[in-house]
């Protein structure tokens, strides 16, 4: 009789076929077909569970996603099927097509790997080897897999390239990694997977780096080479919506717990435990307050242009420059209390628009901040200096933005020290303190909060400290680069209401820049939409995503629904 445990240590009956499971267990579908069947399964480093028991079943042929925040143990739980999470203490079951994956000797694993069961990692760049051709990776599987010769092997790495849809297979297998977009590297990573044609694909959130339009494109790529080839594919994921896409089932994983699985329409229809609730409700509220009528503008351009510098080629380059134009003719403003979202792909110039507005890069063109311009060269740094104050950023990772050697009185008061030097130690740090706690980080949450480290915390903590060192200057302006990307959807749904909260409050402007349609919905009072470095459509985001024009923000839409 098939035995499953349930959320904690103890077990209970396999529940008919058909049946749904909301508190851990294998899925229903009984033994039949049955792929992969995992059972008691558990995590732990020097000694302490990450994976709680848990259990949980794939068919032959079907998509399953295992789906929950970061920590949640979704990672580690499909890593260690393959023994590949280092100094992990893994026991329970799991077999695939009638052999126990963590009792089977090293060598007999390694067969598996790759071969049998492949996966696709998060991140394509770190993922592939910068110092080899994208061709020469791919051959490399066929050689060690299937006993191919090189000229063999590199054939068909170019006929893998062609299948996942990557344009001009032959001249793409000689390029290396930094020489594709982030998309075609994605399918290069898909196509290494599917080298030797496993039984299972592991995909361990393989849009997460990509822009939305690109996600659904992966993902029915996935899902077309998953009908052609029989495999099972297992999708790890926060993103609710690919689940939505992809997903013939979905197991809810918290804090190393299974706690609800079944069917995608079932589960998302009716969730039964909270966590699947939390997750299901966590899309991007809209709460925002329209700004005052007839204000001047914090921030106005016209005619906006950003130039890269670039080589030509031959003779040519030899006496002259070319360039490449990143931002072709932007107009825009934005008053105070007002956002706008600026939506589109990596490479649309979005990104760049936002270095120009903060004085970063050189341009062309009318760009004003509280109605003066930047200007160049060393003997007016007073002048920036001045603008600086107003304009503040919050990045995208707040991990990377954040300095790991200062501590947080450090870096919520560094601005302090450029902008109001006269400010004594007690002021400037009363000064941090009151920001902090605008923000939801007090003494009494977090004791001894101001001589922590940014490593101490949490990404949604490490966010709100940026979003307190941008505001301890008392800034007019944020520029918020891809605020909540890196974050977990609950996790993302609180910094947003943070950011409206401040936004009325203090009466902030942001110039949003995001490829989240939500996030745009829930924060942007007006939208440009951005394409090849040019505006195609601009206007309330009413007009432009409730009756988009332009057949790009179409797409965007669409594939945002």
């Amino acid at each position: 009789m098939n035995r499953t445990p349930t959320l904690g240590t103890g077990v209970s009956s396999l529940p008919p076929e058909g049946a749904r499971q909301p508190w851990g267990g294998p899925a229903a579908g009984g033994a039949q077909n049955v792929l992969l069947q995992v059972d008691g399964l558990r995590v732990a480093f020097d000694g302490k569970p990450v994976v709680h028991g848990i259990g949980f079943s794939l068919k032959a042929g079907e998509k399953v996603a295992l789906v929950g925040e970061s920590g949640s143990g979704k990672t580690v739980t499909a890593l260690s099927l393959l023994k590949l999470v280092l100094n992990a203490e893994v026991s329970g079951r799991a077999l695939f097509d009638g052999r126990d994956l963590l009792a089977l000797p090293e060598r007999e694993l390694r067969g598996v790997r790759g071969r049998e069961i492949a996966m696709i990692f998060q991140e394509p760049m770190t993922a592939l080897n910068p110092l080899y051709t994208v061709g020469n990776q791919i051959a490399e599987v066929l050689e060690l897999k299937n006993g191919l010769t090189p000229r063999e092997a590199l054939a068909g790495a170019v006929r893998l390239l062609a299948d996942v849809g990557v344009p001009e297979p032959e001249r793409r297998a000689d390029a290396f990694p930094h020489q594709l977009s982030g998309g075609q590297r994605q399918r290069a990573m898909i196509a290494m997977a599917l080298a030797c044609e496993p039984k299972l694909l592991l995909a361990d959130e393989p849009t997460t780096a990509l822009d939305v339009t690109l996600r659904v494109q992966i993902l029915d790529l996935l899902a077309r080479l998953q009908r052609e080839r029989g495999m099972a594919v297992l999708l790890i994921t926060h993103d609710l919506n690919l689940v939505r896409r992809f997903a013939d089932r979905v197991v809810v994983m918290e804090q190393g717990h299974v706690v609800e699985q079944g069917a995608v329409a079932e589960v998302f229809g009716n969730p039964q435990h909270p966590y699947t609730r939390k997750l299901i409700d966590s899309r991007p509220e809209r709460d925002v307050a329209e700004p005052a009528p007839g204000q001047a503008p914090v921030m106005r351009a016209q005619g906006l242009r950003v130039a890269y510098p670039t080589r030509l080629p031959g003779f040519a380059g030899w006496f002259k420059k070319g360039e490449f134009v990143a931002v072709k003719q932007a107009d825009f403003g934005i008053a105070a209390g007002q956002t706008l979202g600026v939506v589109g792909e990596s490479g649309s110039g979005k990104s760049t628009l936002a270095l120009a507005a903060l004085g970063l890069l050189p341009h062309r063109g009318e760009l004003q901040v509280v109605g003066k311009s930047w200007q160049g060269g060393g003997s007016h740094g007073a002048h920036n200096r001045a603008i600086r104050r107003v304009v503040q950023v919050v990045f995208q990772d707040p991990f990377s933005s954040l300095s790991p050697r200062m501590t947080v009185d450090e870096i919520v008061g560094e601005g302090l020290l450029v902008h109001e030097p006269a400010l004594n130690a007690d002021a400037r740090r009363q000064r941090v303190e009151q920001v902090l706690a605008e923000v939801g980080m007090t003494e009494a949450q977090f004791p001894g909060l101001l001589q922590r480290y940014p490593h101490e915390f949490s990404g949604g903590q490490r966010q709100r400290l940026a979003v307190a060192r941008a505001l301890v200057v008392q800034p007019e302006l944020l520029v918020l680069d891809e605020p909540t990307s890196a974050l977990d959807v609950t996790i993302q749904k609180q910094v947003l209401k943070l950011l409206q909260r401040l936004q009325r409050e203090r009466r902030l402007s942001y110039l949003l820049i995001t490829h989240d349609v939500d996030v745009i919905r829930a924060m942007a009072h007006q939208v440009m939409v951005m394409k090849d470095g040019e505006v195609v459509e601009s206007g309330s985001v009413e007009q432009v995503l409730d009756a988009p024009r332009h057949a790009y923000t179409q797409r965007l839409v669409a594939a945002a629904g």
